[in-house]
């Protein structure tokens, strides 16, 4: 005899034995569709196999009187039926990589097994064969459709050879024998049937993954037993048993448990038992690779010692308990040695990938970066082409284009026209494109921020009071300043990246998100200045009410001028004549009690307004989340989802036409030239102005690097986030070589400078989110990732470009309904964000506090001082963003790196690791789950150690209620 190598003693060390063994082909684990039949006699009908329960991930059972199955749900069993069920397997027949054509075969191996006597004889053998190939009633089927069907055998071949080409590819289906004379008789004919599929069976058959195989389990009671019969089967390969299962794949393992009467729902609580045992994750791989029944038993035992009870008198198990949105990964269950990691929270996890990790090499990083994108440069645009891509596309465009032409007509006041609407929408057409075509982070956007529109109004006030040429000083500047930033990207600068944390990152994002917000709000307010309200009228007196343009009783000295200027005759003007926009062009004055401040009160408009911009916000946050909804197909829920606020916008659109109230529009420049006629496209970086200029450039455009740096460095932390599940890498040092080269370039051509917009980059990944298409019934989809790809920003920022010549389009969208998309991506921006997580915790009770993971390890009080932190941060900045010292926020948002070091001091690292880390919230409980299965796993070997192994496991194999006798054969 050999030495043999003894598995380990405990269920778990078993386990994780057996799943270490070495697999062949057949007996690699597939995911499985589990279905529960149970023998059901009718009255003056034949007996006959009815499926009552199916799972895929899920329990579904098919709903008694209702033709229909149940809302999926998670399946609760009582531990006396999982005993039962440990004994069945424990005392019955176990056949396993049984190699089998048909049920008759297996019939005849599971009943070879049963011992011949008294109580079980042949004539009752015959009986429990016949039972066992009864047909089959499954759930979809129709009673009136259950008609006699006479087919040749050449139809049942060619039915037999279109039922495999339904099959996935990956399974193995072992040719099943023609029907017997007798199923040909009755009109049941397996084959047939199977290929009848139903809509709802196709249906259901996207559900089912590739690979995929059967497990049925079959209960019932005979009333001419007198003794229980079990057997588990395993077949070897698995085989397509036609009309057995709902769905045609191939059967995989075979539950059987006929007994005497009188105990059916004994009976139907262990075949819920197998049916949900065998889709455990563990149970399923040990049932693939046990050796012989102990194997088994030992995958039983393993799954009791994960078993959670609940105590009877507190819950109701009548309650159907809702699917889960996320599942807990299994792995520590097969290898929790190995996932152990009881240090994971000892040390913060910094943006450490190999992206931010210093070259020592003049430009190193940036060519890792070149190197690391160019695999995935084709792939970008093959992997832009999907419809999810298009409604992200025309989403995004209509939230840009705004803000762009808004921006350029505030730089057009601050600075008299040198730079308006026309220089930046050009500016960011260009920058865009390059940038989306060269970056290597494309999913971010660009677009203006508000300290580059201060320093634009502060430089301009100082070239007009030292009459230097504004244009050339600028491109001085933004030459400098282009010349620093590469100089960083050729010192890997952007490593300093990895000091940034979530404190920084959500800090800076909330500021954003909350000026988004505010700014949205504040715009619809100014229109109650330009449409101003009667909200004191008498209803009884409008017939009364008018508002004309008069002369100005004491003109000014600007009105005086204006007038002597332009030659104007004031006496010659029929000033009650003129229009609203004529009396304001010449300095008139609205008399009359129906006039405002500026002008005569305007019906209607404001509220209308008001409701374009609520509805926008309201519509827009309801149709992105019908993906959710239970009405309509998945795919109809899901585009309507992904074209949102496309949707929104053209319903608002209509809307607005129909009302016809005149809101203000979307106004686009018409042609394509420079606003004003004494500059071109090109500007001379020295001009007019001293040659020293060109020097004392310098120092502004250090505090525009900072600027520049800090912008466009925390908007792409924030893109490439771990909990985006990236897998195309990013690029620091590209992204900010490529905003460099174009600041360099719009200075030349005296176009405003573009970096990363962090609410509008938030807002393009939000959208191109992808999720699991195939996911079983209760199951919730599954974050995959990001859509990665150069083709929404592309379009965007090109579209942009040649928006001048769409003019006749875009004049119909109203500006209070893209107010409200600025409101919906402000808002929808602050989901996920721990700090407002944090923040609710203020006002509410312990008891109603979420299970949030870091509320697990760190005192409230510290999650309080951390958050009141924060929140000070928080006010800090937007104190300053809003005051005349609006320049020097870029430097404000540095001193939190700062701040942040400094809270080491009041908080240990521990702590620092669950409030201030860059792990997704399932990532962190992952991990507290690896380090309490670490303490169980050390607290079960001290059991184990003091007592003996029977007396600490469950010895179910003492329950005798089935009396099932001993005859457990392993193959």
């Amino acid at each position: 005899m050999g030495l043999c190598l003894l598995p380990p003693g405990s269920p778990s060390q078993r386990v994780q034995f057996i799943l270490r063994t070495k697999e062949d082909e057949q007996h690699v684990p597939h995911r499985l569709f589990s279905e529960l039949d149970e023998i059901c006699v009718k009255e003056g009908q034949d007996a006959e196999w009815k499926e009552t329960a199916r799972w895929l991930k899920f329990e579904e059972d098919a709903e008694d009187g209702g033709e229909r199955w149940s809302k999926p749900y998670v399946g609760t069993l009582s531990l006396h039926s999982l005993s039962e069920l440990r004994s069945c397997i424990s005392n019955g027949t176990v056949l396993l990589d049984v190699c089998a054509n048909s049920i008759e075969e297996i019939a005849d191996m599971i009943l070879a097994q049963q011992e011949q006597s008294t109580e079980f004889d042949e004539h009752m053998r015959a009986q429990v064969r016949e039972v066992l190939l009864r047909k089959h009633h499954h759930q979809n089927e129709k009673t009136a459709n259950l008609l006699p069907v006479v087919c040749s055998f050449a139809d049942v071949s060619e039915r037999q050879s279109d039922l495999h080409l339904l099959c996935k590819p990956a399974q193995t289906i072992t040719p099943c024998p023609s029907p017997t004379a007798a199923e040909a008789k009755d009109g049941v004919n397996r084959a047939s049937r199977a290929m009848d599929l139903s809509k709802a069976e196709l249906h259901f058959m996207k559900k089912i993954p590739t690979g995929a195989e059967a497990s049925n389990v079959l209960v019932g009671e005979l009333d001419f037993l007198h003794q229980p019969i079990m057997a588990f089967v395993r077949l070897s390969p698995a085989v397509l048993l036609s009309g057995m299962t709902e769905v045609p794949i191939p059967t995989r393992f075979l539950f059987v448990l006929l007994g005497p009467e009188g105990k059916g729902h004994q009976y139907h609580e262990i075949g819920r038992s197998m049916a949900t045992i065998m889709t455990d994750e563990v149970f399923r791989d040990v049932a693939y690779k046990a050796k012989n029944g102990a194997d088994l038993v030992a995958g039983v035992d393993e799954f009791l010692d994960q078993v959670t009870v609940l105590p009877p008198g507190q819950w109701d198990p009548s309650i159907r308990i809702e699917p889960p949105k996320n599942v807990p990964s299994q792995e520590k269950r097969k290898m929790p040695g190995a996932l152990d990691d009881s240090a994971s929270h000892s040390t913060l996890e910094k943006h450490g990938g190999p992206e931010l990790q210093r070259t020592g090499r003049l430009f190193g990083g940036l060519t890792r970066d070149v190197k690391r994108k160019a695999p995935w440069f084709w792939s970008d645009f093959r992997d832009g082409l999907s419809l999810q891509c298009l409604a992200s596309f025309l989403f995004l465009y209509c939230a840009c284009m705004s803000p762009v032409i808004t921006f350029g007509g505030l730089l057009g006041e601050a600075t008299n026209g040198h730079i308006s609407a026309m220089e930046s929408l050009l500016g960011a057409s260009m920058a865009g494109v390059v940038y989306s075509l060269f970056a290597g982070q494309p999913l971010t956007i660009l677009g203006s921020t508000g300290p580059v529109l201060v320093f634009e109004k502060i430089l301009y006030k100082f070239c007009k009071e030292y009459t230097l040429s504004y244009l050339s000083l600028r491109a001085c500047i933004g030459l400098w300043t282009a010349f620093l930033c590469i100089v960083l990207v050729a010192t890997d600068a952007s490593c300093l990246v990895c000091y940034v944390t979530r404190f920084t990152e959500e800090a800076f994002a909330s500021l954003i998100c909350i000026i988004f917000i505010y700014e949205a709000l504040e715009k619809l307010s100014h229109l109650r200045d330009t449409y101003p309200v009667h909200t004191h009228s008498k209803l009884d007196f409008l017939t009364s009410y008018y508002c004309k343009c008069e002369a100005p009783t004491h003109p000014s000295n600007e009105t005086l001028r204006f007038w002597e200027s332009n030659k104007i005759n004031v006496s010659g003007i029929a000033w009650e004549n003129l229009t609203v926009t004529e009396c304001r062009y010449l300095h008139g004055e609205f008399q009359g009690p129906a006039c405002g401040r500026d002008g005569p009160y305007t019906p209607d408009v404001f509220f209308w307004c008001c409701i374009l911009f609520f509805a926008t916000f309201a519509l827009s946050s309801f149709l992105k989340k019908f993906k959710t909804s239970r009405y309509f197909p998945t795919r109809v829920r899901s585009t309507v989802s992904d074209f949102a606020v496309f949707l929104t916008i053209v319903i608002m659109v209509l809307l607005d036409f129909v009302v016809g109230i005149p809101s203000p529009k979307l106004h686009v420049p018409h042609a394509f030239k420079p606003t004003r006629d004494d500059r071109g496209w090109f500007i001379n970086p020295i001009g007019p102005n001293p040659w020293w200029t060109v020097l004392a450039a310098l120092v502004p455009a250090l505090l525009c690097t900072i600027l520049i740096f800090m912008d466009q460095q925390i908007s792409a932390v924030i893109v490439n986030r771990k909990e985006h599940k990236l897998k195309k890498g990013c690029g620091y040092h590209l992204d900010l070589f490529m905003v460099a080269v174009m600041l360099g370039v719009c200075s030349v051509m005296g176009l405003p400078w573009f970096v990363a917009a962090t609410v509008l980059s938030i807002t393009h990944v939000n959208s191109l989110k992808v999720e699991s298409d195939c996911s079983a019934p209760g199951e919730q989809p599954k974050f995959l990732g990001i859509r990665e790809q150069r083709v929404t920003g592309l379009l965007i920022f090109a579209l942009m470009g040649c928006s001048v010549f769409f003019t006749s389009v875009l004049k119909f969208i109203p500006m209070p309904v893209l107010y409200g998309v600025f409101l919906y991506m402000g808002v929808s921006s602050l989901r996920g964000i721990q700090f407002f997580d944090r923040l609710k915790l203020f006002w509410m009770p312990a008891k109603h506090q979420p299970d949030f993971i870091y509320l697990r390890h760190v005192p409230l009080r510290k999650v309080h001082f951390f958050t009141a932190i924060q929140l000070i941060c928080l006010v800090l900045l937007w104190t300053i963003k809003v005051s005349r010292a609006a320049i020097i926020f870029p430097l404000m948002v540095l001193a939190l790196v700062f701040v942040r070091k400094a809270m080491d001091l009041c908080f240990s690292k521990r702590e620092l690791s669950f409030l201030d880390d860059l792990m997704p919230e399932r990532k962190k409980k992952l991990d507290d789950g690896r380090n309490e299965a670490g303490e169980e796993e050390e607290s079960q070997k001290a059991m184990e150690a003091a007592a003996a192994a029977s007396s600490v496991q469950l010895s179910v194999g003492q329950t005798r209620d089935l009396e099932i006798p001993k005859q457990s054969s392993d193959r």
